[in-house]
């Protein structure tokens, strides 16, 4: 689908379809209205985040960030005791680096519908980049520059989380250790604040969107350039 011209809001008649859907949550349902979710849902998020890949030129120069991908609506149920085949909510992202996306990190993610969320980062990492994480972290000049990179994050009103943040440092990495908090983290995700209310359906959210991920950036960058 071809995005708008430049994102001027989701229509506030939106987010009904998603509480219709949670409703009927059936494939005959959401074939019928498909062409209204992508519309209404679709269109607009891809030309937001086209918007906010352009006011994040600077912010990743040297840094190649992917076209906008939303990902699908549909759920993999195959190991879910919860069959319903749909979410309920449209998610997309801005990644970072050419690699695949599960590998790469979000330059901004998004989530709307009936659950909201912004934030970027890298949300679990694999195998090879936690090895690497931890000894970035737990070196001197390296981990030292991280940490005040996360902290100059918080005080902007960012939050630091991760798919899975250990409850004890890993074996074999000093437990006492001055960044013992990062060394926990199997990702590195900084969470946006909440997304004000009404914001979505203004143009001025790509303004708001985009400031936020400028203010993630700098630890963004320095995952890919240490990590990823």
């Amino acid at each position: 689908m071809r995005a708008m011209a430049g994102f001027t809001g989701f229509s506030k008649r939106a987010p009904g379809f998603f509480h219709q859907l949670a409703a009927e949550m059936s494939r005959e349902w959401f074939h019928a209205n498909k062409q209204v979710y992508e519309q209404a849902w679709v269109a607009p998020m891809t030309a937001l985040l086209a918007d906010v890949k352009a006011k994040l030129a600077a912010s990743y120069k040297g840094v190649p960030l992917a076209e906008p991908k939303v990902f699908r609506i549909q759920r993999d149920v195959r190991f879910a005791k919860d069959k319903a085949p749909y979410k309920t909510t449209i998610g997309a992202l801005l990644s970072t680096g050419k690699g695949p996306v599960m590998a790469s990190g979000a330059a901004v993610y998004v989530q709307l519908g009936l659950e909201e969320y912004a934030g970027a980062g890298f949300y679990v990492f694999t195998p090879e980049q936690l090895a690497r994480w931890r000894k970035k972290v737990a070196a001197d000049k390296t981990g030292a520059e991280l940490a005040g990179l996360v902290a100059a994050a918080r005080k902007a009103g960012l939050t630091l989380d991760a798919h899975d943040v250990l409850v004890r440092v890993p074996r074999g990495l000093d437990p006492e250790h001055p960044r013992a908090e990062l060394l926990k983290h199997k990702g590195c995700v900084l969470g946006f604040p909440a997304i004000p209310r009404g914001l979505i359906h203004r143009p001025a959210f790509s303004a708001w969107l985009g400031d936020q991920a400028k203010r993630a950036a700098p630890v963004v960058r320095w995952v890919q350039r240490h990590v990823a």
